[in-house]
C-alpha cells in the first residue's frame, strides 16, 4: 500500500524530470490526455494509447517505490544487526573477549565462525570461509572471502556460512557508516 501512494506522488514532474525516459512517456501521456477530449475522430483509438502511456508511467513508478521500499528495509536490518551483533575481539594477549559490535575500532582483531555475523567492516587476515552476503547485494549464492589478494574484504552485518577467519578493523574506513 505505501508503494501505491508513493508512485503516485512520483508522477509530480519535478520528480519525473530526474528520470527523462519516464518524464517524455509522461508528457505524452498529459497531451493524449487532452486530446482525448479534443478529437472527436478516433476517439477509442485515441483513449488506449492515453490508457497505455498512463499505465506505463504509473507501473514504473510502482515498481520504483517498490524497490526503494526493499532497499529501506534491507538497510533497517542491517543496522539493526550491526547495533545488537556481539564481537569476538582478539585481544594482545591472545584470548578472546565478547564485545558489542559498535565498540570495536580501527586496528582492532576479531574473530568469526560458521553461523556468526561478522561485527564490522574489516580485512580477513588469517582463514577463508563461505560468506552470505544477501543483506548487502541480493545475491542469494554465498561468496568466498580469504586472507591476502582482492577478496579479503568483508562487511559487517553479513554472515560466516563455514570455517573461521580473522578480521582487522581497517585503520580508514572503506566507505561511510550505514548505522546512521
Amino acid at each position: 500500500m505505501p508503494a501505491i501512494v508513493e508512485s503516485l506522488k512520483k508522477l509530480n514532474p519535478t520528480h519525473m524530470w530526474k528520470n527523462p525516459v519516464m518524464f517524455v512517456t509522461e508528457v505524452g501521456a498529459a497531451v493524449t490526455s487532452v486530446d482525448f477530449f479534443m478529437t472527436h475522430d478516433s476517439r477509442l483509438f485515441v483513449a488506449q494509447i492515453t490508457l497505455w502511456l498512463w499505465f506505463t508511467v504509473i507501473f514504473a513508478n510502482f515498481a520504483e517505490a517498490m524497490a526503494e521500499g526493499r532497499g529501506k528495509a534491507q538497510a533497517d536490518t542491517l543496522r539493526k544487526s550491526r547495533t545488537k551483533s556481539i564481537g569476538r575481539k582478539l585481544t594482545p594477549d591472545g584470548s578472546i573477549v565478547q564485545v558489542a559490535a559498535e565498540s570495536l575500532r580501527k586496528g582492532d582483531i576479531f574473530v568469526v565462525t560458521a553461523n556468526e555475523l561478522i561485527a564490522a567492516d574489516g580485512e580477513i587476515i588469517e582463514g577463508a570461509a563461505s560468506v552470505n552476503e544477501s543483506a548487502i547485494t541480493g545475491e542469494s549464492a554465498p561468496v568466498i572471502r580469504e586472507a591476502g589478494g582482492d577478496r579479503s574484504a568483508v562487511t559487517g552485518g553479513t554472515t560466516v556460512l563455514s570455517d573461521e577467519i580473522k578480521v582487522r578493523v581497517p585503520p580508514i574506513p572503506a566507505r561511510a557508516s550505514w548505522t546512521g
